[in-house]
């Protein structure tokens, strides 16, 4: 194994760890939007104004517990991998469960986005119900240095209702 890929897998992991695990910051407004950064993530890795993205109002919990959340996105400039990536939380918990995002095209034109996951318990039972939660979306750029540096374009915190479906 080579010395760079030997550091690109832990940076790769940083970074997708940093997506999924933003803590949530205090008493949040229904919905913030922009390019500040979500807390815990350090405003240098934020470029100003170079994306949106967006979140349908209402998310769809299957008969097995997966979530579905979806909503638009834009972004321009990249010059490494991006991604679209969501987090979703209930009941003002500290818990927040990451969804399996998606690749991002950086062409600056909007596209749709969707993730999906099937957050559960420590005893494998459905972590999330139907009802009011709070998501978080990312689109973030892994800039090719000598480690991936991840780069925030646009995020989005949003209450939105959980349905069945």
């Amino acid at each position: 194994m080579s010395l760079k890929s030997a550091l690109a897998r832990p940076a790769l992991c940083a970074a997708l760890l940093l997506l999924t695990a933003a803590p949530a910051a205090q008493a949040a407004p229904a919905e913030q939007t922009g390019t500040v950064p979500p807390a815990g993530v350090p405003s240098a890795v934020v470029p100003s104004g170079s994306g949106t993205v967006t979140v349908d109002p209402t998310g769809r919990i299957a008969p097995d517990g997966t979530v579905t959340l979806a909503g638009t996105y834009r972004c321009d400039a990249a010059r490494g991998l991006a991604f679209v990536s969501a987090s979703v939380s209930q009941d003002a918990g500290s818990v927040r469960y990451g969804l399996r995002g998606t690749r991002a095209v950086c062409d600056g034109q909007v596209h749709p986005w969707a993730g999906s996951g099937r957050p559960t318990t420590a005893s494998a039972a459905p972590a999330l119900k139907p009802g009011p939660a709070q998501v978080e979306a990312t689109v973030v750029e892994l800039r090719p240095l000598i480690l991936p540096l991840p780069t925030i374009h646009a995020w989005q915190r949003q209450d939105v209702t959980l349905v069945r479906g």
